[in-house]
């Protein structure tokens, strides 16, 4: 079984290096890469208009990263008197580790309808909440937030831009190299996905792979799209990829 992972660098680069390492073949094709945010030179002030008790979201681990980074460079901490979520427990454990601050997540799994379901954030009135994230993305976290009634800011940390494939070549590439199994790990990259194969022949054997995915909700995606083999892991972290993977 040869195995397609599609997601960006690094975690994509690292997850075909641990399933190499025991004994499967799986390539690496990214379908998009990350790059720095327009946003990120106003965070350190959006962060300086919060008061305690206010909330900040870190929506990815790679929001954490360039965030934490940007913070770095300017010579500015994280501020103790906030109060931080994250998507997940890798992405929180992430925060945790590179600032050392508590930081909290739900335990029923790496999605925003999860975390929306926290005790403590069932009532936002006359807090102040800023979202970490990248470019774009499902709104479902800001919507509820608000009609909780909370005032949503946004700090665009990161972009995802897609990587550009020649429609044919890409298709054609992969079913040499016998791909029966692809990893998706976004609705965004699932779409791309879709898009990029266009031909008959190509679609037929792009939707009679075997699809990883990381969550219900890309699942019911994928089944209106076309897909009949389709295996949920646990998490978007690459642990829980490896275990749907064995």
């Amino acid at each position: 079984m040869s195995i397609l992972i599609t997601r960006p660098a690094p975690a994509g680069e690292d997850l075909v290096k641990r399933l190499q390492a025991v004994g499967k073949t799986a390539y690496n094709a990214p379908l998009i890469e990350i790059k720095p945010g327009a946003g990120l030179p106003l965070l350190s002030q959006k962060m300086q208009c919060l008061s305690a008790g206010d909330l900040v979201f870190l929506l990815s681990k790679n929001a954490v990263h360039y965030a934490d980074n940007q913070l770095t460079q300017e010579g500015q901490s994280w501020p103790d008197k906030l109060s931080y979520y994250g998507i997940g427990k890798s992405t929180s454990l992430l925060f945790q580790q590179q600032t050392g601050l508590k930081i909290s997540w739900s335990e029923q799994g790496e999605t925003s309808e999860a975390l929306l379901q926290l005790p403590t954030l069932q009532q936002m009135n006359n807090k102040r909440i800023l979202l970490l994230r990248g470019n774009g993305g499902r709104e479902v976290i800001a919507s509820t937030l608000r009609m909780r009634g909370g005032e949503v800011d946004y700090c665009e940390c990161y972009s995802r831009q897609p990587v550009k494939y020649h429609a044919a070549d890409f298709s054609r590439y992969w079913q040499q190299r016998g791909i029966k199994t692809i990893v998706i790990t976004s609705g965004e990259m699932l779409q791309l996905l879709y898009n990029l194969v266009t031909d008959s022949d190509g679609k037929a054997w792009l939707l009679g792979c075997c699809l990883i995915v990381v969550s219900e909700r890309l699942a019911n995606i994928a089944r209106t799209l076309g897909w009949q083999v389709i295996k949920v892991a646990k998490s978007a972290d690459n642990d829980a990829l490896m275990q749907a993977l064995e």
